[in-house]
């Protein structure tokens, strides 16, 4: 695997405005100087800072710079995302409420752009409920730090991060791997490796990988909570095979499996909103469109005998090899 090597160019740590980051400029509206650590050495690796509150942007780059950081700051969303394109920072600490856009959002388009897919993701956020949590995990962020944090808590963020990216690289899809899951914290983030392996190593286009992606999210967490019945100690087994021709991935919880012929609780593609009702007698969620979901996102679905395992199959077209 090939990877780019990108110039680092350094920002001061502070912003008054909110709607730009704004470079330190030497010679030209195009030049940049590079932050210098307390020794006068060159930082060693560059942190985009997207927080509209300038006070709280110039506190992270000053811990930033505890460990030679340097930072550039994004007072929004869409400045956020230009500056991730234009100059791939070794990180993004991000804050989730800005003026424009939301933070979620945000994360969710560098993931989407191969451009960025790889850039580590930290939020940091004053949201610290599960539900926030569990959306930021489900959009691409590789760790989740509530504030008020410790200087430890940023930094061991910011390596988890770090060596996410660094398992990316190295990592490829040939053969099997094989992915073992109880809880959905764990889904979302090993869904989001698998995202960026598929998309890597595999000809299909970003919409076609996000249609798949939300296909193995949907039999995955239906593994988790009707097969394993949400015990932690049964685990789900992803596995998923690229062939010259095709991605092949199999999906199987520990459960006793179901009948597809007696699904009451389940959407049907001729009515598929009769199983609300039964669904509320059972003090069940809504929800249920899982099967009729994935059935439109992938070329093929087969069950075994059973019921707890599935098999989804997405193929490549001919231009997409050739």
């Amino acid at each position: 695997m090939t990877t780019q090597s990108h110039s680092k160019t350094a920002f001061v740590a502070a912003c008054s405005d909110r709607s730009q980051a704004r470079p330190v400029r030497d010679d030209g509206p195009n030049e940049f100087r590079a932050e210098t650590g307390p020794a006068g050495n060159t930082m060693k690796a560059t942190a985009l800072i997207v927080e509209d509150h300038p006070e709280q942007a110039g506190l992270v780059s000053r811990i930033l710079r505890l460990r030679e950081f340097s930072s550039m700051i994004a007072g929004d969303g869409e400045t956020g995302l230009r500056l991730a394109q234009e100059h791939m920072p070794d990180v993004v600490l991000l804050d989730l409420m800005l003026p424009d856009i939301n933070g979620f959002d945000v994360c969710r388009r560098l993931r989407t752009d191969q451009a960025t897919m790889l850039v580590p993701v930290v939020m940091l956020t004053a949201l610290d409920d599960h539900h926030h949590q569990m959306h930021g995990f489900r959009v691409g962020a590789n760790a989740y730090v509530t504030k008020p944090y410790g200087v430890d808590d940023l930094f061991e963020a910011i390596e988890t991060a770090r060596a996410w990216r660094e398992s990316m690289l190295r990592r490829s899809l040939h053969g099997e791997v094989h992915v073992e899951l109880n809880s959905e914290i764990t889904l979302l983030k090993d869904l989001n490796d698998f995202l960026m392996n598929v998309c890597q190593t595999t000809p299909l286009s970003n919409d076609q990988v996000m249609q798949l992606r939300q296909a193995v999210m949907e039999m995955a967490q239906n593994a988790i909570e009707w097969g394993n019945h949400h015990q932690s100690d049964r685990l789900v087994n992803i596995t998923y095979r690229v062939h010259e021709d095709r991605l092949e991935i199999v999906i199987r919880d520990q459960g006793s499996g179901f009948d597809r012929g007696d699904l009451p609780h389940a959407a049907v593609a001729e009515d598929p909103f009769s199983h609300l009702d039964v669904r509320d007698k059972l003090g069940l969620r809504a929800g249920g469109f899982g099967l009729l979901i994935c059935q439109g996102m992938v070329d093929e679905m087969t069950y075994n005998e059973a019921g707890n395992e599935v098999t989804l199959v997405k193929r490549f077209s001919v231009s997409q090899t050739s």
